[in-house]
């Protein structure tokens, strides 16, 4: 992961100190008249965290825009796991899953383990496999990269399915040189650790390329890996 997903403001209380940075921000971008374009991915991604994670306590104005990461792929995709039977869904903030994990922690059919670490959410899928629970892993394609020691020693080695939804940055499109270097390895090392990968750009496939991938996980017991691109998750 970059280092702008692991900002410890990422995990904020709900309380008047930890909303004073994120009304800083809107306020800077307002009296300089930015748009959402000129805002770093860091600051759009403080403020989409605090404005619909934590219930829009910013009080932004009905239909205001931060960041244009889809709410209705977001939907679909949640709606799918919910109907492959996932309960357990482990994750870390970033940008394009801010929506994904906003519907797991409120939902109460749902458990949400918040991450420090990728690699942790290895084990807890393994745990939750060895207990007979349905669960996923939600990632960037860095934190996959961080994640594969514990991919190969763990859930190859001892045959544990991973369900691995991957935030596919660095790819087409991309505009944050940072992320280019991780999306160019993605498919090479999913593919040089044998991992089945459905590269997913179309919403009309959700439902079905996430069911087959739970199926071939479990058949198989082996990690199955989804790529979430930027054609789902991202509205320009």
């Amino acid at each position: 992961m970059s280092g702008l997903e692991r900002e410890p403001g990422c995990h904020p209380e709900r309380s008047e100190g930890s909303l004073r940075p994120a009304r800083q921000i809107l306020r800077c971008a307002q009296d300089d008249r930015k748009s959402k374009d000129s805002l770093s991915e860091r600051d759009m991604l403080y403020l989409a965290y605090h404005s619909n994670y934590l219930g829009n306590p910013l009080a932004l104005p009905e239909g205001t825009v931060i960041m244009p990461v889809s709410t209705t792929n977001s939907r679909l995709i949640y709606d799918a796991l919910k109907a492959c039977d996932v309960k357990i869904m482990s994750a870390l903030p970033e940008t394009w899953l801010v929506h994904l994990i906003r519907m797991a922690d409120e939902d109460p059919d749902m458990t949400l383990i918040r991450i420090a670490k990728e690699e942790e959410a290895v084990g807890i899928s393994a745990g939750a496999h060895l207990a007979g629970v349905n669960s996923a892993l939600l990632m960037q394609n860095h934190g996959f990269l961080a994640a594969i020691n514990p991919i190969v020693s763990l859930a190859l080695l001892y045959k544990i399915p991973l369900l691995m939804l991957i935030s596919y940055r660095g790819h087409m499109g991309e505009k944050d040189p940072w992320q280019t270097q991780g999306g160019l390895a993605t498919e090479p090392i999913l593919k040089a650790l044998n991992i089945p990968t459905w590269h997913l750009t179309n919403h009309t496939d959700i439902y079905r390329r996430l069911k087959d991938a739970q199926t071939l996980a479990h058949a198989s017991l082996h990690p199955v890996a989804v790529l979430l691109s930027r054609e789902i998750m991202w509205e320009d």
